[in-house]
């Protein structure tokens, strides 16, 4: 006995120790994953107030709420919960007032300015326009706010009232389809100027165009926004910087000009300080919009040439903000990261790490970040001198509980000598000289890239013993002009070739077992996918999620008539191009890797159709294959349900043909 009772102390001891030790990563936790965004400055610097995410599985929904902490980090505090959800905090320049947007009132009558006092107290609502406010700015004096409002076509249904018959659905817009708004036939959105003390609002302007992003002047006198100037009936859009005087039906001057994304993709300006001129966003020509290279640029206030600042860094920047009178922030897209970067007498890189930041505002000499990494999702930082220092752990008590394999960026050359990168994910424990199953998983976009982001998803198929490799095919962001447009009119030629290359790059590194191959993506992930697997046959399953394979079928089913007419063409002028890149449909004879086909029923983005083309095709030959389509979902599935059952496909359509 005497013996003995060490032996099971030993034991009771080890089993504690296992209990407590980190674990690794399951479906369930994806609802775990706090979204902590939107970081805003005080005026006097002292705090800074911010978004918190989180997931209501009752409710079916994420609930966003509004937090601030002090700039030392202390005093974290929640400001909002109502269960309808907070957006867009915004300090008033006297330090008063904190506003945000909600429909906490009544979700019918659509978004509302809320004021919530700094110096204590309840939310009270402080709009109620007809529609739905989706964008407020203060005037320098805090008096008024200019409002972005898309008005109601009809009056909301009240309480009890029984439900109207729907009316036909009339259309003679061009571009008219957009996913999450559906037929695009609601009034355009414009601006307002709201009195606070009045509780009066007042169209800015006397046309019918299409209004965003306002900004006053220092002075407090103009307003500098982006505006459609085709409207309503031009073919594609035209969205050009503008300026009014901040009273009611004020005169438009254009500042920009030409058909360049000048002002357009680029959001919302900023004056210089002595309201002289005027810091923007600008595209190139319009047919490359789709993989479009973003500018700072400066440009007179009262229009003229536009002088482009960022243009020796070679990459796309975006989200400008003031950091000082003299210097300008923003964020650059490079090379599997993001960054800030201090535009002033030069360029100035104002972080090192590797990370993606993607939110970034200053006050008072102090700049706040939304940043994620390789191993943590998204905080608030302070960036200073080169450093982040955390202001939010929002995420950390979970995190402890959680063993995540290493991420290692991977080179490598294609057999058309292009120069590819991307990253690896290893399950938490693996050991070095191993081989494990692998799985090819490509981003959306094409114009965007894997990077030194937390991603679950990659951790969670880490978790389940894969490798994860993410490659940044040609027409990926982050790399130089000629990388980005490589696939132009050229689609499912170039991106397989990298995609193939980054495959036989791992396996030769003696990680992945080229036995167990798997693919799959979302977007154009989904539609590379189905590219992929109808030229190469090595992957022993497939996940085609919201993809496409016949192209011409897409033409008028979806929201990219503009890139089809501009870099495709008509499909009854450019009908063999529109063939060729349509290939994995008219090929599908030639697919036999099992392939999970997945999608939202209302996706307006890549409709479900592109999905269901692909099913029936490998149903007709014979190949193994499902189709999954979420009920009321657009192109982003947003159901926490959903998002687990998504997500258990997965895991279940891998480990049947790879385990």
């Amino acid at each position: 006995m005497t013996r003995r009772i060490p032996l099971y102390l030993a034991a009771v001891a080890l089993a504690a120790a296992q209990s407590t030790a980190p674990r690794v990563l399951k479906v369930e936790d994806v609802h775990r994953v706090l979204d902590v965004r939107d970081p805003q400055v005080s005026p006097d610097g002292a705090w800074v107030a911010y978004t918190l995410s989180t997931i209501d599985k009752a409710a079916e929904k994420s609930d966003s709420d509004v937090w601030r902490v002090r700039w030392d980090g202390s005093g974290r505090q929640r400001l909002t919960s109502s269960k309808e959800g907070e957006s867009s905090p915004r300090w008033s320049p006297d330090g008063k007032w904190l506003s945000f947007l909600s429909s906490r009132a009544n979700r019918e009558e659509g978004t509302q300015v809320w004021l919530l006092p700094v110096a204590g107290g309840e939310a009270t609502q402080l709009t109620t326009v007809k529609g739905s406010v989706s964008d407020c700015a203060w005037s320098p004096d805090s008096k008024r706010l200019a409002l972005v409002i898309a008005e109601r076509d009809e009056e909301p249904k009240k309480e009890g009232e029984k439900p109207k018959t729907a009316k036909p659905i009339v259309i003679d817009r061009y571009h008219f389809k957009q996913d999450m708004e559906g037929y695009r036939t609601k009034k355009p959105s414009r601006i307002w100027l709201f009195d606070i003390e009045a509780k009066k609002a007042e169209l800015l302007t006397a046309e019918s165009l299409d209004e965003s992003s306002p900004c006053w002047s220092p002075d407090g006198g103009r307003i500098a926004f982006v505006s459609n100037r085709a409207g309503d009936k031009g073919m594609y859009a035209d969205r050009q910087l503008c300026v009014a005087e901040a009273k009611a039906g004020a005169a438009v001057r254009q500042v920009t000009s030409g058909t360049a994304s000048l002002g357009g993709r680029g959001g919302r300006a900023v004056w210089s300080a002595d309201g002289s001129s005027l810091y923007f966003l600008a595209g190139r020509e319009r047919k490359f919009r789709a993989y479009d290279r973003m500018n700072l640029a400066r440009i007179p206030a009262a229009g003229g040439e536009a002088a482009l600042l960022t243009r020796s860094l070679g990459r796309s920047v975006g989200s400008p903000i003031a950091l000082s009178d003299k210097e300008i922030g923003v964020l650059v897209t490079d090379d599997m990261s993001e960054y800030p970067v201090s535009v002033g007498a030069g360029l100035r890189r104002l972080l090192e790490a590797k990370a993606v930041i993607n939110s970034q505002n200053s006050a008072a000499g102090h700049l706040a970040v939304a940043a994620s990494t390789d191993q943590a999702p998204g905080e608030i930082f302070a960036l200073e001198n080169g450093k982040l220092r955390p202001l939010t752990q929002h995420n950390q008590d979970w995190l402890k509980e959680i063993r995540l394999g290493e991420t290692r960026e991977v080179r490598f050359k294609t057999r058309d000598s292009a120069e590819v990168h991307g990253l690896l994910t290893l399950p938490p424990d693996y050991q070095e000289g191993q081989r494990v199953p692998t799985l090819l998983r490509i981003h959306g976009g094409p114009n965007g890239q894997d990077g030194h982001a937390f991603q679950f998803e990659r951790h969670l198929f880490a978790a389940n013993g894969y490798a994860v490799l993410q490659v940044n095919y040609r027409g990926s962001a982050g790399r130089d002009e000629a990388f980005q447009t490589a696939i132009f009119a050229d689609w499912g030629n170039k991106e397989v070739i990298d995609l193939l290359a980054g495959v036989d790059h791992v396996v030769a590194a003696g990680i992945a077992d080229p036995a167990r191959l798997g693919i799959g993506g979302w977007s154009y992930g989904g539609i590379l996918t189905d590219y992929t697997i109808a030229r190469d046959g090595r992957f022993k399953a497939a996940i085609s999620g919201a993809g496409s394979a016949m192209q011409i079928a897409m033409y008028g089913s979806d929201q990219y008539v503009e890139q089809y007419d501009l870099e495709i063409g008509f499909p009854w002028k450019a009908k063999d191009l529109w063939l060729k890149i349509s290939y994995p449909f008219f090929e599908a004879e030639k697919i036999r890797t099992p392939t999970l086909f997945l999608g939202g029923q209302s996706d307006f983005n890549v409709p479900i159709i592109g999905g269901e083309q692909m099913y029936q095709a490998l149903k007709a030959n014979g190949v193994e294959t499902q189709l999954v389509v979420y009920p009321g979902e657009n192109h982003g599935i947003r159901k926490p349900t959903y998002i687990q059952d998504r997500l258990e496909r997965y895991l279940a359509w891998y480990a049947k043909y790879l385990k």
